[in-house]
């Protein structure tokens, strides 16, 4: 459309940071749902990674009514994109634009996430041909239901992550379990790094297993949306101190099993749910009335694994992809 412009940077300056998360908020505020995943917002705010791409739609009046956020570090997989359009400019063909310049950039070859499976996500993925890909369930349940305790195998230790020592660990632990989900497995330090620097981050509720040769058998990562813990780490625009504090936000602070992995020789032994047990536990401690985590509709052992702790299915993402 003649009336939207759009650019390609390779990076996002302050002032145009400060735009997008205008939209963000807009955007969110409108769906109940976040537009982009946390991953894509840290790589926007700290910088981006140097094989990404991001398009700014505007409108006549220059401002920011459309974002789409591009990754092509996945050769195997293919380049994948987010995006959000203005709730108050949708219907104007700005999604179809940003989706139509992002399918050139990537050649025709593109994976589309949709976070909340809108009705609008689906007929644009619809009319552009693409498939339905990979869905992620949210689930979700009360910390308030009862929680059975956390009864470990025999030989595990428990241990809550160190800053600056935990790291490779955790690491060569996250790509062994997540081997068929580069998104998750691939991370790097940096990855890891990023989110030691966020506000909402906390070695307490960052649970390690090891066996009886000091080999990382698992670990459970906690996480508050909402809220933070401060623990002595140096967070712009916060005090030092040691409470939960309530953030901004239009929800009340919220628990997630943010990742959770057991090492291939663990696997069935039952850690896995003594691992889910012990930071839902952390999380009841905390005074949080809910927890929420994601898993692949694929992963049908998982699944069962949270629907006997009592979780049950909240939301959906949808990832489409090209037909090329």
């Amino acid at each position: 459309m003649s009336e939207i412009s759009l650019s390609t940077l390779d990076h996002l300056d302050h002032s145009q940071v400060h735009e997008l998360q205008d939209l963000l908020s807009a955007a969110t505020e409108s769906d109940g749902v976040r537009p982009l995943s946390e991953h894509v917002w840290l790589h926007v705010i700290h910088g981006g990674d140097e094989e990404s791409t991001h398009l700014l739609a505007r409108g006549p009046s220059g401002d920011l009514i459309g974002y789409a956020h591009l990754d092509t570090t996945d050769a195997v997989e293919g380049p994948s994109a987010e995006l959000v359009v203005h709730p108050q400019h949708r219907q104007r063909g700005v999604g179809r634009e940003l989706v139509t310049s992002l399918l050139g950039i990537a050649d025709g070859r593109l994976r589309l996430w949709a976070h909340g499976e809108h009705i609008a996500a689906t007929k644009l993925a619809q009319a552009l041909k693409f498939e339905r890909h990979r869905t992620l369930w949210q689930m979700r349940r009360s910390l308030h239901a009862s929680l059975p305790e956390a009864r470990f195998p025999a030989g595990i230790d428990i241990t809550t992550f160190e800053v600056g020592v935990d790291e490779q660990p955790v690491l060569t632990l996250n790509a062994q379990a997540f081997a068929q989900l580069p998104d998750q497995g691939s991370w790097t330090l940096e990855d890891l790094q990023l989110r030691e620097k966020e506000a909402w981050f906390d070695p307490a509720g960052f649970l390690l297993a090891w066996d009886e040769n000091r080999e990382l058998a698992g670990f459970h990562w906690t996480k508050v949306h909402g809220a933070h813990r401060h623990v002595g780490h140096e967070h712009v625009g916060h005090e030092h101190g040691t409470g939960l504090h309530q953030q901004a936000h239009t929800h009340e602070a919220i628990g997630e099993v943010y990742v959770l992995a057991v090492a291939p020789n663990w696997q069935g032994t039952g850690l896995g749910r003594s691992l889910t047990l012990a930071g839902l536990h952390h999380l009841r401690r905390l005074g949080l009335d809910q927890v929420m985590l994601f898993v692949n509709a694929s992963n049908l052992a998982a699944i069962r694994l949270y629907e006997s702790l009592g979780f049950v299915r909240w939301d959906t993402d949808v990832m489409y992809r090209s037909g090329v």
